[in-house]
């Protein structure tokens, strides 16, 4: 008995060997081991399956493993068999983005950005896992082509509908320049000058060879609202929340504010806890207040505790995760999370009683951090305060009725005007560059166009809020870093080197002194323009300065913030509409309760890296659909003034033309084609001159142009010079 009785375990032990000897993961293994000895030269697939004996094992495993290691781009079929990948210098890809002539990839091992010519993308759309190699580059940046399109996306696209010899055709926004054919198999209505949203139908191996299939017609492609739409949903955003997330948002709101919410929370109801925002704002998710003392100040900017309602993992949660950001265009905004919570419950709206998260701090009275201490509260806001009513009193031109509605404020209101001066010189004194960017308002009419545009200017309250919102976001990022916990943190790389050095190259070009370094410091930056500030050469060094700079992006590691001039920094201050702000209000919520750093790490290592680098992408995506929707719009409102003549300056310079922005901030290209007679060249920087006259533009320099021609659907503005 005991004879058959090890037998029998024998030979399960033998069943069980030989399915691990013939599991898809063994497979994987073979395949690549038997590749690799073999370089490049290829093995056919019979010959490869009887290498690694799929006959007496499980063939299905065999070619599970195929399909998956091609799939990742591990392995390749060339026309003899199968090869590995690395040995041809092939990697796989993710599509970034796409123009009409070319392409950006991003490595999937190392996110390295890589130039694709259009004839090279072999069809491939924003999204597709690819797979690639280098080719030889004609700029010193990295250049490839795409050797075959591994995993497709899903191929939404903005469009026109254009006519060609009586037959209508969809003519994308980005993608191709070529003329796609429509494959007509719906019911979707639409006529030739409609913008439209398709969807890929046929997938060619050549972005002409692709046919679309329309879904659904906005109207004319010269209203910006049409485009705009158009934009927000080829993006793949949606600008309704799902069922099952406004059932949870609705709820919440219904469910109120209780007493025993208040429990173990700081009640500051009595304090002078006030907003200041944009007249037109709603969703209000920050609040202040401030104390002066012997010892200085003590300073309370109060956010609306957001994670109290969005419980992680909750579909509310889900799906403001996916989203990472609240979009704003024109007069809209699409939320990060539904209204009942964005402009209901979570927004220290005044006179009502709401839970927020606070961050008490306390400065010297030279405005440097003493202490901080962050809290679970309840606040009641005193006043909904407004930027510009609030500039009138600091500048002493407040009417009686602004007067009546914040005199029990005013001593603090003047007490942080106080402080906001000690922090802006303090930002100065450690070297933080201020770099001048332009910013628009757009004014939207009853119709939905355009009509007008103005410059968005910021008064001292902006200032004041701003500095206020800074240290309470470099506070949250000490706490976090003391502790050494898991976090999102707001980071703001060094210029890379090779920025750096093409801004020497103009500096000198411009005689401006640089100051010495062997490591580019933020302070060195603000030199330079301050040495600058007065001279006409200005806005060609602001420019380049600001071309040189890195963009912000999120990370777990605190890497810290160049811009700010700061070692910690972090986003704590606007959960309504920014997913990292929430993510680390969960962090810091835990922090407060008493949490350990082990149980900190065991549940928000993952997150933190999974916030950060999805909130990274989605402020890249909201931003580019506000950049363009906001063109869209400046074409509009400028379609209305063709032929009538401005005065603007030349803000970029290129070997085709050069860009002028009027004082609205509406910018056209005044194309090279149609300067006065010569022969133009461009210095590579700021600079195009005519080679056989005195003539020239650069950057900075005023000129009176002519505006000739205004596409919305692209968002291009045409100048001519006039002369």
């Amino acid at each position: 008995m005991g004879k058959k009785k090890s037998s029998k375990n024998m030979s399960c032990k033998t069943k069980n060997s030989d399915k691990a000897k013939f599991s898809t993961e063994s497979y994987r293994n073979k395949i690549i081991l038997f590749l690799r000895k073999s370089g490049k030269k290829p093995i056919p697939l019979k010959e490869l399956a009887a290498k690694c004996r799929s006959s007496r094992g499980n063939d299905r495993n065999f070619s599970a493993a195929i399909d998956e290691l091609t799939a990742e781009g591990i392995i390749h079929q060339r026309r003899r068999g199968f090869v590995l990948c690395e040995v041809l210098g092939f990697f796989p890809a993710e599509v970034a983005r796409l123009s009409r002539t070319f392409g950006f990839l991003k490595k999937l091992d190392d996110d390295t950005e890589i130039f694709v010519p259009g004839k090279f993308l072999c069809g491939a759309m924003t999204g597709d896992t690819v797979l690639a190699r280098y080719i030889e580059s004609r700029t010193g940046s990295p250049e490839g082509e795409v050797i075959d399109v591994l995993k497709t996306a899903s191929s939404r696209l903005a469009g026109v509908i254009a006519e060609e010899d009586g037959t209508q055709f969809f003519l994308p926004d980005s993608m191709s320049k070529n003329l796609i054919r429509i494959i007509n198999d719906n019911d979707a209505v639409y006529k030739t000058g409609d913008k439209v949203l398709a969807e890929l139908a046929f997938r060619g191996k050549r972005h002409s060879e692709h046919k679309v299939r329309i879904i659904f017609s906005f109207g004319s492609a010269q209203r910006a609202e049409s485009c705009a739409h158009a934009l927000i949903l080829s993006e793949g955003v949606e600008p309704n929340f799902p069922e099952n997330v406004q059932r949870e948002a609705k709820k919440i709101a219904a469910a109120g504010i209780w007493e025993d919410d208040f429990k173990e929370r700081l009640d500051l109801r009595e304090e002078k806890i006030f907003t200041i925002d944009s007249a037109e704002s709603k969703d209000l998710d920050d609040a202040v207040s401030i104390e002066k003392t012997s010892q200085g100040y003590t300073l309370g900017v109060h956010i609306a505790d957001v994670s109290h309602y969005v419980r992680a993992n909750s579909p509310l949660d889900k799906e403001a995760m996916e989203r990472g950001t609240s979009i704003y265009y024109a007069d809209k905004v699409i939320p990060m999370l539904p209204k009942e919570l964005s402009n209901g419950i979570c927004s220290l709206n005044p006179g009502e009683d709401r839970l927020t998260f606070s961050a008490i701090m306390k400065l010297t009275p030279d405005g440097k951090l003493k202490s901080y201490k962050f809290e679970k509260s309840v606040i009641r806001s005193k006043v909904k305060g407004v930027y510009s009513e609030i500039n009138t009193i600091l500048d002493g031109t407040a009417k009686s009725y602004i007067k009546e509605k914040y005199k029990e404020l005013e001593e603090s209101i003047f007490t942080m005007n106080e402080l906001a001066d000690i922090l802006i010189q303090n930002r100065r004194k450690r070297g933080s560059p201020n770099i001048e960017t332009s910013e628009t308002k757009l004014v939207i009419g009853e119709n939905g166009i355009c009509s007008d545009i103005l410059p968005r200017t910021r008064g001292k309250s902006e200032m004041i809020i701003e500095e206020f919102m800074l240290l309470a976001n470099e506070s949250a990022a000490k706490l976090a870093k003391a502790s050494d916990i898991p976090f999102v943190y707001r980071i703001h790389e060094q210029p890379a080197e090779e920025k750096i050095s093409n801004l020497r190259e103009v500096l000198t070009k411009l005689n401006i002194s640089i100051p010495h370094f062997s490591e580019i410091k933020p302070a060195h930056m603000a030199q330079i323009l301050d040495d600058a500030k007065e001279l006409p050469s200005y806005p060609v060094v602001n420019m380049m300065m600001l071309r040189s700079m890195a963009k912000a992006k999120y990370d777990p590691k605190p890497v810290g913030h160049f811009g700010l001039a700061l070692e910690d920094y972090s986003h704590f201050t606007s959960p309504i509409r920014r997913y990292p702000d929430l993510s680390i209000h969960r962090i810091l919520t835990d922090i407060t309760a008493g949490a350990n750093k082990e149980w900190l790490d065991k549940r928000y290592t993952g997150f933190a890296a999974k916030s950060s680098e999805h909130s990274s992408q989605m402020e890249v995506r909201a931003m580019k659909i506000e950049r363009e929707c906001e063109d869209c719009y400046k074409a509009e409102y400028m379609q209305q003034h063709i032929g009538e003549v401005f005065e603007g300056l030349i803000s970029s310079v290129t070997e085709f033309g050069f860009y002028v922005e009027l004082p609205n901030t509406a910018e056209g290209l005044v194309h090279v084609n149609s300067l006065p007679e010569g022969c133009y060249s461009f210095d590579g920087y700021f600079m195009l001159m005519d080679e056989f006259s005195d003539r020239k533009f650069c950057v900075g320099d005023k000129v009176k142009v002519m505006c000739s021609r205004c596409d919305v659907n692209s968002g291009k503005i045409d100048f001519e010079l006039e002369e």
